[in-house]
């Protein structure tokens, strides 16, 4: 392995588009010898034939023809390494677990194109604790749990009521509002990995049986049949209207902290921006 590189990687693609050592060349900008040797060491290394040379073509072996379509993908995925690593002033990607910002989605969006114009916002739905932080898919992440991860910084943005999520014929449907003592009899869906609700809103001799969901979809569709509740943060009712579901506040339910997350040795440049239009927008209610 030690005795392949993707300069040998790069003529040997060369000469399948070009279709001659002498093309390959030219389009790399480096010598036909340089070329011939680039993949006799291919061929050496990998101690495979992979190109047949006549007088009037080179075409790859059907060895060749594997390597040639593997060589391709390497090399794209070392571009799109080098575009991971050097566009932190060009792309920012959010994350967040189960929904975004809330009725503030479209306006983060919005005034983030406006007046940033040249970093591009990408909002990401991962449902991890982290919300894609730790898996590498996003540079911020909206979390609505602690995060007990020493890697990562937080900062508190806002605040957002705990709505409970209840089909449409549902007799506490045509309250106004509910209590927690109201849902205690009722099945609890929770997501364990990224949810905001968890028996311990309720007193210790009165918490709901509780389903584990680990999806919004599949939440939203347990409840729109009735066989189950959610309490949510309230940007999930903005996130995800649905027939057949309504949404109640929980008036003695303590409000769910906002949080945007970041890595502690490695923050994106725009993490400062960002940390200033969430709290604005939150704070604007």
């Amino acid at each position: 392995m030690q005795d392949i590189d993707l300069r040998q990687l790069r003529c040997l693609v060369a000469i399948v588009d070009e279709g001659t050592f002498t093309d390959a060349a030219i389009a790399l900008g480096i010598s036909q010898a340089a070329v011939s040797r680039a993949v006799a060491s291919l061929e050496r290394a990998l101690g495979v034939r992979l190109l047949r040379r006549t007088s009037r073509e080179v075409t790859p072996t059907a060895t060749g023809v594997r390597v040639v379509a593997q060589a391709r993908r390497v090399l794209a995925d070392v571009v799109d390494l080098v575009r991971e690593a050097t566009s932190g002033h060009t792309r920012l990607r959010v994350g967040y677990a189960w929904s975004a910002l809330g009725r503030h989605t479209v306006a983060f969006q919005r005034r983030w194109s406006a007046a940033h114009r040249d970093t591009d916002l990408h909002l990401i739905r991962v449902n991890s604790p982290s919300a894609g932080l730790a898996e590498g898919a996003c540079d911020l992440a909206v979390v609505r749990r602690p995060l007990e991860d020493r890697r990562f910084g937080t900062a508190l943005v806002g605040l957002e009521r705990r709505l409970c999520a209840l089909a449409a014929d549902d007799p506490l449907a045509r309250r106004r509002s509910v209590r927690l003592a109201d849902l205690a009899d009722r099945l609890l869906l929770v997501d364990r990995r990224t949810g905001t609700a968890t028996p311990d809103l309720w007193p210790p001799d009165s918490r709901p049986a509780t389903e584990e969901t680990h999806d919004v979809d599949d939440w939203l569709t347990v409840i729109a049949a009735g066989r189950g509740i959610g309490v949510t943060a309230e940007s999930t009712a903005n996130q995800y209207p649905r027939p057949g579901i309504v949404y109640r506040p929980v008036r003695d339910a303590e409000p769910v902290a906002v949080r945007l997350a970041w890595w502690r040795d490695d923050p994106h440049p725009a993490l400062q921006a960002v940390l200033e239009l969430l709290t604005e927008l939150y704070r604007a209610g």
